[in-house]
């Protein structure tokens, strides 16, 4: 990203598209980006950032619905952002890696940036 825009010259504009994602990646994350994008959703990925917790857990964490908060981890779960551990009768949702981790922190680091 240390050159100049040469928007005249062919092959500049080819060396930047050929560096970009094709369009069903770039799709995929439009995709992830929107799922983020829903505030709830995204205060139960923040939840669980901090603990692993069950749905009851979760649900008293954020102040939702036991139902409200299965729905968004279905969601969650389909789109690959969390997991569930089974202990007994008891399922205990976490992140599912350490990329969804530094999504959320990246996130809040930018925005407490721009605070400051």
């Amino acid at each position: 990203m240390t050159k100049i825009c040469d928007c005249g010259n062919d092959e500049f504009i080819a060396g930047v598209k050929k560096r970009m994602p094709d369009d069903d990646l770039i799709i995929d994350m439009s995709d992830l980006f929107k799922i983020f994008g829903d505030g709830t959703r995204l205060r139960i990925l923040i939840a669980l950032e901090k603990e692993e917790m069950c749905v009851e857990g979760i649900s008293k964490t954020v102040d939702m619905s036991l139902s409200a908060v299965s729905h968004q981890l279905k969601v969650l779960k389909d789109a690959k952002l969390v997991k569930g551990r089974r202990s007994g009768k008891q399922v205990y949702y976490s992140l599912c890696d350490e990329h969804i981790f530094m999504l959320l922190k990246t996130a809040e680091e930018h925005l407490r940036e721009e605070r400051e």
